[in-house]
């Protein structure tokens, strides 16, 4: 039973405020670089760090820098890595035959994090997009984005990436059945402890925008993702989503994106109990970064600010962009 409040001033609130030291002692919620996994950008080449225009601070990396990167971030604490593939529009094609390749950029990334800091956790992305002429997710036949040949191919690149050395697959493409099919792929495999994180709730959002330019997207992609992402109006699907991918053997799940959707967080931490993530996507990351760049917030307090507000809803960790700097901030 929950206690009556006393009427003011025998109940005075804000005495729980008064001090850095009491305002602790009292705090609901608690963010720590335990909380963090950091996506990264990878492209070819040997030693090279370019800049990502529309997300400023963020790089891509060649696979040597992205091995010396992880140290670092793991060394402040950072538990966790997410590779992402840049591929230029003349490296892709129709087949996405690359995709499932061990030796693409993706695969030789995790080989080398795994080599540099074997106790990092490497998360991978599965989906076709980086690969695809298209710039869609799934394969295009006749202008629709087809599910079944698709989810073939998803297995295939999953199974690629769990042989290189992945602790955690993310299927992103958002097909229907290809968390069972992966999951009975990796087990055939003898993949067994590799875990699923599946982006379960993923919405067709316009909040990607920056992340299109980091992977070499932009101008690839023929119409929208709206076939086959979340239309962002719904909160029930979600739950659909959620349970189907469950009890296909996702061992997490994932909302996408983050901060304007953390009322899907709650709800899916409050309905499945399940490690629920969510992805503080590019363009939230890149409007932080632009106002504080001009002067408008405060960077570093909005930052951590943003973190905890996923913590509060519901998250068991996050994917951000922050990852190493917001680490810095907690253990320093």
């Amino acid at each position: 039973m929950k206690p009556t409040v006393a009427p003011y001033p025998m109940t005075r609130l804000r005495r729980a405020r008064q001090s850095a030291a009491i305002r602790g002692l009292v705090r609901e919620t608690l963010l720590s670089s335990d909380d963090l996994i950091w996506p990264v950008f990878v492209r070819e080449g040997e030693n090279i760090e370019e800049p990502v225009p529309s997300m400023p601070g963020v790089l891509r990396r060649t696979v040597d820098r992205v091995a010396v990167a992880a140290r670092e971030a793991y060394e402040l604490g950072v538990p966790a890595i997410c590779i992402f593939p840049y591929t230029p529009l003349e490296q892709r094609t129709e087949d996405c035959a690359m995709a499932w390749s061990p030796d693409n950029v993706a695969n030789r990334a995790i080989r080398a994090i795994k080599a540099a800091v074997p106790e990092m956790a490497v998360m991978t992305d599965v989906a076709l997009d980086p690969y695809n002429i298209n710039g869609h997710d799934g394969f295009v036949v006749d202008g629709e984005i087809v599910n079944d040949r698709t989810v073939e191919a998803l297995v295939k690149m999953a199974v690629a990436q769990a042989e290189a050395g992945a602790d955690i697959i993310g299927p992103s493409d958002m097909m229907d059945g290809r968390i069972g099919a992966i999951r009975s792929a990796l087990e055939a495999a003898g993949h067994h402890n590799v875990m699923i994180l599946s982006y379960a709730a993923k919405y067709a959002s316009a909040f990607y925008g920056p992340f299109r330019d980091a992977v070499g997207a932009t101008g690839a992609l023929k119409g929208d993702k709206k076939t086959y992402q979340m239309d962002p109006a719904n909160s029930n699907e979600a739950l659909r989503l959620i349970e189907r991918d469950l009890n296909e053997g996702a061992d997490m799940v994932m909302i996408k994106p983050g901060m304007p959707y953390l009322d899907i967080v709650r709800r899916v931490k409050d309905s499945f109990g399940v490690p629920t993530f969510a992805y503080q996507v590019s363009g939230e990351y890149a409007m932080i970064q632009a106002a504080a760049q001009n002067g408008w917030i405060d960077g570093e307090k909005v930052m951590m600010e943003s973190l905890a507000g996923f913590k509060r809803a519901g998250c068991d960790g996050v994917l951000t962009y922050f990852a190493p700097a917001a680490a810095r901030l907690l253990n320093g």
